[in-house]
């Protein structure tokens, strides 16, 4: 293909509801879309970064300054042009995955498309559904959580991932157990809000049979996290520490972990996505999909993504109506706990135009 062209397009996605962390809360999502416009189809791809850099060092206005600099020159001087060769050519800038992932996506949308071939396929999914998990804020109290959780239950979910920080962990997992017992698959997501010295607190939560305890220390610290593993009987797994392939064979090698969580965007896109999916499986190691609140858009890949085989555990994979009450495409409907996996060419989904024109901030074009 010849990449003729790219719009950036800035939207402004309102929440259901405030979304906590322990990096902050959010009630509504900024985004970044990409759309690359080639000789022969056009595809669309997510940036996954936030307005401020506080889950990564990346940020929206970054992302759309280095796409509008370097990586969209880098790729339109390319005569010939394929998804697989988007991380060569771009190689030579360091760092900015999310940047480089959204381009990618788009790339890779528009050549499926062109080849009439769905992502999931491409990607090697196995499952024509996927089941889904879904992840709850951090609470003004635990009566607000546990009518939350209990909402996400009724409505079918399979899976609970409690956001935690100090002073929010041990009573709040403590009282979910004990509404509603222990065969529902609960799991915490701390988001690098604890140290090491912290190890003995967090073994308080090993009585409580969690599927996994998600990246409690820094990224950075490989090491710490491999003597987390040790002090804890709850299996570690890592999110924000898992930038690469070659990060995760790192990690597993050094026993920092036994689960990896795959973020598409943080990783620099779906095929390295892939990637680490296989070094996981080559290991062992199962694997799930995060989720960074993406719209329509992403959610359609990151369930293409949920679909392959060493993806064994349910992902943070919610339905459209978990955070939206309009999204930008058809929405994603949650079916006895499972959402379906899109089987049309390329993401299998495109934006609604008059959807989309509601929400849009501001559009440029690159060419």
């Amino acid at each position: 293909m010849k990449l003729r062209e790219v719009e950036l397009r800035r939207i402004r996605m309102p929440l259901v509801s405030p979304f906590r962390t322990s990096f902050g809360t959010q009630t509504g999502r900024d985004v970044l879309l990409v759309r690359a416009v080639t000789d022969e189809e056009e595809g669309w791809g997510e940036c996954v970064a936030m307005a401020d850099p506080v889950y990564s060092p990346e940020y929206l206005d970054g992302c759309a300054d280095v796409l509008r600099r370097f990586f969209v020159p880098a790729l339109m001087s390319a005569d010939r042009l394929d998804a697989t060769s988007v991380a060569a050519r771009l190689r030579r800038f360091h760092g900015h995955h999310m940047a480089k992932g959204a381009l990618e996506m788009a790339v890779l949308d528009a050549e499926l498309r062109a080849r009439g071939v769905p992502l999931a396929r491409e990607l090697g999914a196995e499952a024509d559904s996927v089941p889904c998990g879904v992840s709850v804020g951090i609470m003004d109290s635990v009566d607000a959580l546990l009518e939350a959780v209990g909402g996400y239950l009724d409505a079918g979910y399979l899976r609970i991932k409690l956001k935690i920080e100090p002073g929010w962990d041990v009573a709040p997992v403590r009282a979910v157990r004990e509404r509603f017992g222990d065969d529902v698959l609960l799991q915490v997501d701390a988001n690098t809000a604890y140290t090491l010295a912290d190890a003995r607190h967090l073994a308080r939560l090993d009585p409580f049979d969690l599927l996994l305890i998600e990246q409690p220390l820094p990224e950075d610290d490989i090491l710490g996290h491999a003597e987390l593993a040790k002090a804890l009987t709850t299996p570690v797994c890592l999110d924000e520490s898992i930038t690469s392939a070659r990060t995760a064979a790192a990690a597993i090698t050094l026993g920092a972990c036994s689960v990896v969580n795959i973020k598409p965007g943080r990783v620099g896109g779906y095929l390295e996505a892939r990637r680490i999916h296989d070094v996981c499986a080559a290991h062992g190691v199962p694997v799930w999909c995060g989720g960074m609140l993406e719209t329509g858009l992403g959610r359609a890949a990151n369930i293409a993504l949920a679909a392959l085989p060493g993806c064994t555990l349910p992902g943070d994979t919610s339905a459209s109506d978990r955070y939206y009450r309009t999204d930008i495409t058809e929405p994603f409907v949650l079916e006895d706990g499972h959402l379906p996996v899109p089987t049309g060419p390329g993401l299998g989904v495109r934006p609604i135009p008059e959807l989309l024109e509601e929400v849009t901030v501001s559009s440029e074009r690159l060419s």
